[in-house]
């Protein structure tokens, strides 16, 4: 197949793709302005708002996770011209996604004391507690929000969930600003702040986001009169039976980095802020992946629906291309500059820090040079999941990321980032192991079903 029938298809993939990955890259904007400021304030400070993430991002993954659930279903009932199947899958869809919310935030409040445990700097742990009690309640309205967005994701509708984040981004910068500082005669809540403002504009984002969609004649009824407790079993065993192994997914992915965040601990505060400065900027070019990762899901989830299964793998290996060029662009600016990113993250002109600080900068320049490297990898794996998603295919590819991040990556984390061995950079390694594997595995999954789909209807 010539190149072109790939690249005909980036225009309208980019139209998917570009306002899910703006509003992706808010979400973890949120995240940059937050270590940015908290920096100013030192290392023990940006490793608290690192350690505290590390338990929501666990919580995270698994809300986002399983919400990706509802993309494929409203996208192949979209297709189908099916209102009411569609409106059924995001009534059962939002119900669950509450539900997971609330028990999430629950088991993070549970789970506070495993900082103690986890012999992390005594200094960092204190800051860190009661950052996370505020986090942890913003995962609520966070994960409610993702049914939002993946039900307008799946009706093609991404700009929407855009327009939210970027509102909210805004609501955060204003209120971290004004808290963490301790502004307009405000208390200089210093990372207690920067907790209080992700909060609020979580809870803003997502009434915005149902007010945008309650105005278009599209969405309307599929967001309005939900009769939220009646429930079909075989609705929600279907939404669950997508939804669970979805979420294992990511909490595979998620979870080695958030190993790596603790591992990081055991080397000291100034490794641990480091590895967040590094971890910061690389999920950062990760949501242009998750992106494009979405667009795959949406457009094979339509072309299921079509039974098009030709023109289904072209459209997903045009988007895969299309990862692989943003990835090497991305791969080559933090090789370019990974000396000059860290510095954005620290005071260099505060003396009292400048041995600490010059240590993170140094650690984290080097981090980058591996994330640079990964960043093929990352960009692969994603996408290639996304349309694994949009084929409703979810058992498989979770025990692919098992293997690939927990059988093959931590191990090599493990034992390559112990203090003797090669530290930060020996953890990073195993990341990139992790996420090699994982790309392989799941192109040769995907290959796999599209050659059996076409054959069958040959």
């Amino acid at each position: 197949m010539q190149l072109t029938a790939y690249t005909k298809e980036f225009n309208y993939n980019l139209k998917l793709a570009t306002p899910v990955i703006l509003g992706m890259l808010g979400h973890t904007f949120v995240g940059f302005i937050d270590n940015i400021m908290v920096g100013q304030l030192g290392s023990a400070e940006l490793a608290a708002v690192s350690l505290g993430n590390s338990f929501i991002f666990v919580a995270m993954s698994l809300g986002i996770g399983f919400s990706t659930a509802i993309t494929p279903l409203i996208a192949e009932s979209d297709t189908e011209g099916n209102f009411a199947k569609g409106k059924s899958s995001f009534k059962h869809g939002l119900f669950l996604c509450t539900v997971l919310g609330l028990v999430l935030f629950g088991l993070e409040l549970l789970a506070k004391p495993l900082m103690h445990l986890m012999k992390q700097p005594e200094e960092v742990v204190v800051l860190a507690i009661p950052y996370l009690d505020l986090v942890a309640f913003s995962l609520v309205p966070l994960i409610v929000f993702q049914a939002f967005k993946q039900f307008s994701d799946g009706l093609s509708m991404t700009k929407y969930p855009m327009y939210a984040t970027i509102l909210a981004n805004l609501v955060n910068v204003a209120v971290n600003y004004v808290l963490i500082f301790g502004k307009f005669g405000c208390p200089k809540l210093g990372i207690v702040g920067a907790a209080i403002g992700t909060l609020v504009s979580r809870f803003i984002m997502l009434g915005f986001l149902w007010w945008l969609l309650i105005g278009h004649k599209k969405s309307k009824a599929y967001v309005t009169n939900i009769k939220i407790f009646v429930l079909e079993s075989a609705m929600i065993k279907k939404v669950i039976n997508l939804g669970f192994p979805s979420a294992m997914q990511m909490f595979f992915e998620v979870g080695i980095f958030t190993a790596a965040i603790w591992l990081s601990g055991l080397l000291g505060k100034n490794a641990q802020a480091a590895n967040q400065i590094a971890l910061n900027l690389s999920s950062m070019t990760f949501m242009v992946a998750m992106g494009l990762s979405v667009a795959a899901m949406v457009r094979v989830g339509n072309q299921k629906g079509l039974k098009h299964y030709i023109d289904l793998r072209r459209i997903a290996k045009s988007i895969f291309l299309l990862g692989l060029l943003f990835a090497a662009v991305f791969a080559l600016v933090f090789w370019l500059f990974h000396k000059e990113l860290p510095k954005l993250y620290v005071d260099l002109d505060d003396p009292v820090n400048a041995l600490d600080n010059a240590e993170v900068i140094t650690t984290a320049a080097t981090l980058l040079i591996a994330a640079a490297i990964f960043q093929l990898s990352d960009s692969v794996q994603v996408i290639m999941l996304g349309a694994l998603r949009g084929l409703q295919d979810v058992y498989i590819p979770t025990l692919i990321t098992f293997i690939a991040y927990w059988m093959v990556g931590f191990p090599v984390s493990y034992y390559l980032g112990k203090a003797d061995a090669y530290g930060s950079l020996g953890i990073w390694l195993g990341l990139l192991a992790g996420l090699t594997t994982a790309a392989i595995l799941l192109y040769i999954r995907f290959n796999y079903l599209t050659n059996k789909l076409i054959n069958k209807t040959n």
